[in-house]
């Protein structure tokens, strides 16, 4: 089963759960806010090499812009990125979606059908 930490008043999570729905994938729902991605997740994904840290980050939501996380970024060591985010569940760009070795982070069908498709 592939954990999916998303946020259910997100455009963007409700598609991924119907896709999800649709293809007949077992998920188990994480409300990103109340629960957001470890740091120990948010570094695995960064290591498998698939995403940038900046991709990490939901660029367009309120709390970015609030916390003015853009003029942060390019000082920011890694560390203390993830720590962010690991904090503040709205910061991530979602859903996240994992099984612990494959991970996505957004939405894209094409990307789900070829990591989750098989599952």
């Amino acid at each position: 089963m592939i954990d999916f930490y998303g946020y259910d008043k997100c455009d963007t999570c409700r598609k991924a759960k119907k896709y999800l729905d649709e293809m007949g994938v077992a998920y188990r729902a994480i409300a990103i806010v109340e629960c957001p991605p470890s740091r120990s997740l948010l570094k695995k994904i960064l290591k498998a090499g698939d995403y940038e840290l900046k991709q990490l980050f939901n660029t367009s939501g309120q709390v970015y812009r609030q916390m003015k996380v853009k003029d942060k970024l390019a000082s920011m060591s890694i560390d203390d990125a993830v720590k962010l985010l690991s904090e503040h569940g709205k910061l991530c760009k979602r859903p996240i979606v994992t099984d612990g070795t494959r991970h996505t982070v957004g939405f894209r069908s094409d990307i789900f059908a070829e990591a989750w498709g098989a599952v």
